[in-house]
C-alpha cells in the first residue's frame, strides 16, 4: 500500500500508476483527492505483483520509487496491506471505549494493534490482562501531569508503538505533550464538537434540550477540543430522555465512532490537511 501527499500539481496519478505499471504492480484500489483550497493532493493505492518485473521485497521496491517521489516532492509512505500499526491506549475509569477496542481486537477486526493500556486508575487492570494486553498503571503523583506523561512516552517507546489512543482518558494533556504527539494522539470526546466542548457535556446538553447528541473523534492538539476531526456520529434523542439517557446512549456512539477512527488509522486511509482531515472510504 502507498500513500502519499504533496503540493498538487499535474501528472501526479500518471507518475505513480505509471510507475507501477511499468514495473508490473498491479492495482488493487486506488483513490485521490485534489484539495482546491489548500493545493494539496492526496492519494492511496492498494496494490500486489502482477508479473515477473515486480521488484522484489521492499527494500528493492522503495528504492525503485524514489525518482518518482523526488520528481513530485512526495511525503509518501509504504506498507503492507496486513500490517497493523501499534498503539498505545489511555482510559481512567470509564470501560466502554477500551472494552470495545478489546473486543475488537480478540475478533481480529480491527485495524491496528493494542500493544498496550496505560491509566491513572487500576480499575480497568483485569478487563485488559484478560484480553492479553500489558496494563500500565501511571498515577498522577507529585511531579505533576509532566511526569506522568514521560511515563507513558517510556510505554509507547518500549511498545515501539508511535500511537496514543485516549479512550475517555479524563486528563488534559500538557500542551508539550500534545505538540510532542502531533498527528499520532487521537481523543474520543463525548460531544458533537465544535458544541458543548470540554467537561460535562451530556449534562449542559440536556439542559438545552438538544434533539441530537453524539460524538466527535479528533487528532489533540494543544488547543483543548480544537484538533483536526477524524469521524463523527449522532443519534436523535427527545424530551423524554433523562441525562443518564443520554450517557447511556452517548457512550454507545463514542465506542463506534473512535473505533472508526482508529480504523481509519489502522488503514491508511486518515491523512491530516491542515486544521482537518481527510479520511478515505
Amino acid at each position: 500500500m502507498l500513500t502519499l501527499t504533496c503540493v498538487d500539481r499535474v501528472g501526479i496519478v500518471a507518475g505513480v500508476t505509471g510507475f507501477l505499471a511499468r514495473n508490473d504492480g498491479f492495482i488493487l484500489d486506488s483513490q485521490q483527492y485534489a484539495d482546491l483550497e489548500t493545493g494539496r493532493f492526496f492519494m492511496r493505492v492498494v496494490f500486489t505483483a502482477g508479473g515477473p518485473g515486480f521488484p522484489e521485497g521492499r527494500d528493492a521496491l522503495v528504492s525503485a520509487f524514489l525518482p518518482v517521489a523526488a520528481e513530485f516532492e512526495l511525503d509518501w509512505g509504504l506498507s503492507a496491506s496486513d500490517e497493523k500499526p501499534r498503539l498505545v491506549v489511555a482510559v481512567s475509569k470509564g470501560s466502554h471505549c477500551l472494552n470495545d477496542l478489546l473486543h475488537r481486537q480478540q475478533s481480529g477486526t480491527l485495524s491496528a494493534q493494542i500493544v498496550a493500556v496505560v491509566s491513572n486508575h487500576d480499575r480497568l487492570r483485569s478487563l485488559t490482562e484478560w484480553h492479553g494486553v500489558p496494563y500500565h498503571h501511571l498515577p498522577v503523583g507529585e511531579g505533576g501531569n509532566a511526569e506522568q506523561e514521560r511515563a507513558i512516552e517510556a510505554v509507547m517507546e518500549e511498545a515501539a508503538a508511535p500511537y496514543l489512543i485516549l479512550a475517555r482518558y479524563m486528563q488534559v494533556l500538557t500542551p508539550a505533550f500534545a505538540d510532542r504527539l502531533a498527528g499520532r494522539c487521537v481523543n474520543i470526546h463525548h460531544s458533537f464538537l465544535p458544541g458543548f466542548k470540554g467537561a460535562r457535556p451530556y449534562h449542559r446538553a440536556h439542559e438545552r434540550g438538544v434533539k441530537l447528541i453524539g460524538a466527535t473523534a479528533h487528532f489533540v492538539t494543544s488547543d483543548l477540543d480544537e484538533g483536526p476531526i477524524i469521524e463523527q456520529a449522532v443519534e436523535r434523542v427527545d424530551h423524554r430522555d433523562s441525562v443518564d439517557d443520554l450517557i447511556r446512549i452517548g457512550r454507545d456512539i463514542e465506542a463506534q465512532v473512535l473505533a472508526r477512527a482508529v480504523d481509519a488509522l489502522g488503514e491508511r486511509r486518515l491523512f491530516l490537511n491542515g486544521n482537518r482531515t481527510l479520511v478515505f472510504r
